[in-house]
């Protein structure tokens, strides 16, 4: 679906409507993805080390931080954010909305860095299958985290703080 459609669907949406459907299609696949990715990448790193093992450390180490930060962020939004504005309390909800958002930034550049140390995701020769698999679901991974920051920082976040309620 494109960011148009996306928005489209959810500009008018109930507040809680898009805040269920974010936890079910962007936080429950990412409780399952992150740490998937994150074994894959391990793998990939001991497998091919002896040909790439700078690259794949770095890209490791941003991974981890990415999936460390997510699933604070996550954990932040579902046991305090969203239950304030389900509840009708989104105009005291200018705080935790400023810190998701700048938590959102540091997504993008994690983001940005994954893409920079894939080469845009494009597979080296004589990569194997898992390594190809890492690049596809990295990728897969970046796009659907766009979409989910699209849908929190452009259409959730000013739908909330403009209802005050």
């Amino acid at each position: 679906m494109t960011t148009d459609a996306v928005t489209e669907r959810w500009a008018e949406a109930p507040l809680g409507e898009l805040i269920d459907h974010i936890l079910i299609h962007y936080h429950q696949p990412l409780n399952v993805d992150l740490p998937r990715l994150e074994t894959t990448a391990r793998e990939v790193l001991d497998q091919h080390r002896d040909k790439a093992e700078s690259m794949l450390s770095d890209l490791l180490r941003t991974f981890q931080g990415l999936k460390a930060e997510l699933e604070q962020h996550m954990a932040k939004e579902e046991q305090i954010l969203f239950p304030m504005i389900k509840q009708g309390q989104a105009a005291m909800a200018g705080g935790p909305i400023s810190v998701m958002e700048q938590e959102h930034e540091n997504a993008n550049a994690a983001l940005g860095k994954l893409r920079t140390l894939t080469n845009d995701y494009e597979t080296p020769d004589g990569a194997c299958d898992r390594w190809l698999a890492l690049w596809r679901d990295l990728e897969t991974l970046e796009t659907a985290l766009q979409e989910h920051i699209h849908l929190e920082n452009d259409i959730l976040f000013p739908r909330a703080l403009a209802s005050g309620s």
